[in-house]
């Protein structure tokens, strides 16, 4: 389902990544919830919150990255 606010992020989400690309998941899976919700629009057998989460990741690392010390800071 989509998120109104970032406190109901996953937790993986809220206690890894900085605020700015929390928004950005959110908006990208709010996003991807919507278009993707006629399962033909989806690959293979997966569900609808699937297909969201992974584009929200994907949203997320066209402007963050991992460093070293595995935080995520933007590219």
């Amino acid at each position: 389902m989509p998120y109104d606010n970032k406190k109901d992020l996953p937790e993986q989400v809220k206690n890894v990544l900085p605020a700015h690309a929390q928004d950005i998941y959110a908006a990208a899976y709010n996003n991807a919830w919507e278009e993707y919700k006629d399962k033909e629009k989806r690959y293979g057998n997966e569900s609808r919150e699937e297909v969201s989460h992974k584009v929200a990741w994907s949203a997320v690392e066209n402007v963050y990255k991992k460093d070293n010390n595995g935080n995520w800071i933007k590219k």
